[in-house]
């Protein structure tokens, strides 16, 4: 998506560590334009390979909720997203996996109420970044476990270098990817 990697061209700052700040559009201030096209450029993708409609777009709290909602627009079905904290008003059976946030670098378990995923419901997941896999790793586990099917995973940006496809590759699911970040020492080299 060349809009979405000229922002990143624009915007994006190496802060060290791998870590590339994108505050301005996706993590922290949401360009609603932007994640209403990121969301028809999912939808544009998944149905080039053949994905059918799913049920419901799966996601993590909070970064990867706008565009999971932007995509379960265009496809006109709910977004279910994990949560990363149980609140007192969380009173379901939940699913629950364990992932590693790269950003904050401690493990985060992900909670998804058994009431909202259900067996025989076809997903997508749909995340902010695809680094290590371990979020969407996570994610998947407990799609397996509800007994639904995984049908297709997409990432707003991905980080080839740190091996999360190639992580994911035993799924044999398409992965789709709107834009790619490889860092050349602290330097972002961005490509669609």
């Amino acid at each position: 998506m060349q809009e979405l990697v000229e922002r990143i061209n624009t915007e994006g700052i190496h802060v060290g560590g791998g870590i590339v700040k994108l505050d301005g559009f996706l993590n922290h201030q949401v360009d609603p334009m932007l994640t209403e096209r990121m969301g028809s450029a999912f939808h544009d993708e998944f149905s080039k390979l053949g994905i059918g409609k799913p049920d419901k777009i799966v996601t993590a709290e909070v970064s990867g909720i706008p565009a999971a909602l932007a995509t379960a627009r265009i496809y006109n079905v709910p977004v279910l997203y994990a949560r990363k904290h149980q609140s007192s008003v969380m009173t379901d059976i939940y699913y629950c996996a364990q992932t590693k946030s790269r950003t904050k670098g401690v493990d985060v378990t992900l909670l998804i109420s058994r009431q909202y995923l259900t067996a025989g419901e076809k997903i997508i997941i749909i995340d902010d970044f695809l680094a290590t896999g371990s979020t969407v790793k996570a994610l998947s586990s407990i799609i397996d476990a509800s007994g639904a099917s995984l049908i297709g995973i997409g990432c707003v940006i991905e980080k080839p270098q740190e091996g999360g496809r190639a992580m994911l590759g035993f799924r044999s699911l398409p992965i789709v990817s709107l834009a790619k970040i490889e860092l050349r020492g602290e330097e972002l080299h961005v490509y669609e």
